[in-house]
């Protein structure tokens, strides 16, 4: 199946994976870019950060307050959504289609009006088209078979885009940067096929035949590749070599890689050094880092969250459960150094704002007797107080 894109190039399918040509010659689908380790990084790392935090499903109470539940769907939601997957194995696959292809989809599978289980779909199989009476319907392709199943049967969280019924593909739409990434590593490791050695010349007095040519062509093939590196080339009958001059850096070719490392980070929204990628003059670690990171969680997963919380909470919660909301825990992605957070929790506790036990929880601690209650320093009281207190205890 061929698919025109708007600007004039043809979409090639491989397989069930689409895919585009970029300007550096190199075809770019969801399948091959994963190839590139800053794509894989990427997509990997945001995936696997919000799945395994701890999704729950709440309640609010009439305090102002929440409650977690724990029902039949609160355990679809954020235990098991099918018979086959954890939790966490699905919001990773529906988080790196979203990331990926812009979208992601799960058929919802109902017993009676319930919610029973959410079936993964693979978002290149699945299309979402809109009818002339404004409804908007799904064509699944599933292994040759085509089935057309109605909004209410599909589970479809919709990426960055400008309010259409699909999200933008991160991949298409970074077609370019992309393709230059895999066709710098596709230079650099056919350098390193030819055990690091450049190109080069083979001189001769004279015009050769046919048969010369094929034989020096054999010859030459002896001496190729990265395994027979080193081995020594005779050169006879006024044979001459002359090497074109490259230097190892140049055949890494370590700022374009660099740079394109940087820039697929742009596409996705993560910081290089969040998939281990650290620019000149910056470590790993420190305080700088931390608060990259949190810029990360504010800027980049947060809105990703928020955009998955509030499509379940629409069309999975409130049909079944009004009042109800689901949300990940952010506070495992903000984990501070041991001082820091113990200094944290104590300013909370004695200011009135956090119970004991609430502050155990968080040190994953069990709970104390009479920790339920909230404490208050009271060293700090008015004049008037203390000269009161003064009076009654000089009083007999």
């Amino acid at each position: 199946m061929t698919v025109a894109n708007p600007d004039g190039r043809v979409l090639v399918e491989h397989g069930a994976l689409a895919s585009m040509e970029s300007h550096a010659g190199r075809r770019v689908g969801v399948e091959n870019a994963l190839q590139l380790s800053a794509v894989w990084a990427c997509i990997r790392q945001t995936a696997q950060t919000i799945a395994t935090l701890p999704l729950t499903h709440y309640a609010r109470a009439a305090d102002g307050g929440r409650e977690p539940l724990d029902e039949r769907l609160s355990e679809i939601l954020t235990v098991s959504p099918n018979s086959e997957q954890t939790a966490t194995e699905h919001w990773e696959g529906q988080i790196a289609w979203l990331l990926s292809n812009g979208n992601c989809y799960a058929e919802r599978v109902n017993t009676g009006r319930r919610l029973s289980a959410l079936l993964p779909l693979p978002a290149s199989r699945c299309e979402p088209r809109r009818l002339s009476d404004g409804r908007v319907v799904y064509d699944i392709n599933d292994r040759g078979k085509r089935d057309t199943l109605p909004a209410d049967k599909v589970f479809h969280v919709k990426g960055f885009g400008f309010g259409g019924i699909k999200g933008l593909s991160a991949i298409r739409f970074g077609l370019q940067s992309i393709g230059s990434g895999l066709a710098a590593d596709e230079m650099a490791a056919k350098m390193f096929a030819n055990g690091m050695n450049p190109s080069g010349f083979l001189k001769f007095t004279g015009t050769l035949t046919p048969e010369q040519r094929d034989s020096t062509r054999e010859l030459l093939t002896n001496f190729s590749g990265s395994s027979k590196a080193w081995k020594v080339l005779v050169l006879e009958n006024g044979m001459d070599w002359q090497a074109a001059t490259l230097n190892p850096e140049d055949a890494q070719m370590l700022e374009t890689r660099q740079f394109s490392v940087e820039d697929i980070c742009r596409w996705f929204g993560t910081p290089p050094v969040v998939i281990g990628h650290s620019a000149k003059g910056q470590t790993m670690w420190g305080s700088g880092v931390e608060q990259i990171l949190i810029s990360w969680m504010t800027q980049g997963l947060n809105p990703l969250m928020r955009r998955i919380e509030s499509r379940i909470g629409r069309d999975l919660v409130r049909p079944e459960r009004p009042g109800t909301y689901v949300e990940w825990n952010r506070e495992g992605i903000l984990q501070m150094e041991s001082k820091a957070k113990a200094e944290f929790l104590q300013t909370l506790v004695n200011g009135g704002m956090m119970t004991p036990n609430e502050a155990r929880t968080k040190l994953n601690l069990p709970s104390i007797p009479g920790g339920n209650t909230l404490l208050v320093q009271g060293a700090m009281i008015t004049l008037d107080q203390l000269i009161a207190r003064a009076k009654n205890e000089d009083t007999p």
